[in-house]
């Protein structure tokens, strides 16, 4: 999973707390074509300087991307420098506290359907193929199982004996609607995870309790990872 870090969603929706670039990111998010410094202060009634240092300011917070571009269509020697364009950014900014993750798992949703479509399969057997996958991915990425447990919102807690609860389900919302099936998705989901971190010292069990994930993690063992049937 490719996305930014809780501390950088944050930050991005903080950059526009500020009305100045409030203003100007919404000049520019109605704004069919890259805008230019100049036409962005127009358009807010600021001096030019102003703007450019707020418009770099939302750069940076990851709200708009830049691009470079000859406003007088010339090109060639003597056509002049390419001016500075600003544009909305493609990915979406959202923070949620405690941290969500909705997203991924609409991905394994999505692709689990498409999967047994494809393959005549049940929905169930390929919502498990499909998120073990998709953990396989992130562990594989973030090059161990503690990684994404952090980056993906879980909050790991040790509570003693090399054991791990997940002090936070990253899919709340779903999983208090539609329990059993987002529970089966989230277990394979860090089985995936740990395949994908060649983590073997460890066993993903299926522990669920009030207040927290339903997976625990525990010390490698001989048992088999706990199933939902």
């Amino acid at each position: 999973m490719s996305e930014q870090s809780q501390a950088d969603r944050v930050n991005a929706v903080a950059a526009l707390q500020d009305p100045i670039r409030r203003a100007l990111f919404a000049f520019i998010s109605r704004s069919p074509s890259p805008v230019g410094r100049d036409e962005a202060a127009s358009a807010v009634r600021l001096p030019r300087t102003t703007a450019a240092f707020h418009l770099d300011r939302l750069v940076e917070a990851g709200v708009l991307t830049v691009e470079f571009s000859k406003l007088n269509g010339r090109t060639g020697p003597g056509s002049g420098r390419p001016s500075k364009l600003y544009r909305r950014a493609a990915s979406e900014v959202s923070v949620a506290v405690p941290e969500r993750h909705y997203d991924l798992m609409g991905d394994v949703l999505a692709a689990s359907i498409e999967a047994a479509d494809q393959s005549g399969s049940s929905i169930r057997e390929s919502l498990t193929a499909t998120a073990r996958r998709h953990g396989r991915d992130l562990g594989a990425a973030a090059g161990s199982l503690t990684r994404v447990l952090e980056t993906t919102g879980y909050v790991p807690e040790d509570a003693g004996d090399g054991t791990k609860i997940l002090t936070n389900c990253p899919f709340h919302r779903l999983a208090a609607s539609h329990t059993d099936i987002i529970c089966r998705a989230n277990l394979a989901l860090l089985e995936g995870a740990a395949e994908g971190a060649n983590d073997r010292s460890c066993d993903i069990l299926f522990d669920p309790s009030e207040g927290r994930c339903c997976v625990r993690i525990a010390p490698g063992s001989t048992v088999d990872s706990a199933s939902l049937s």
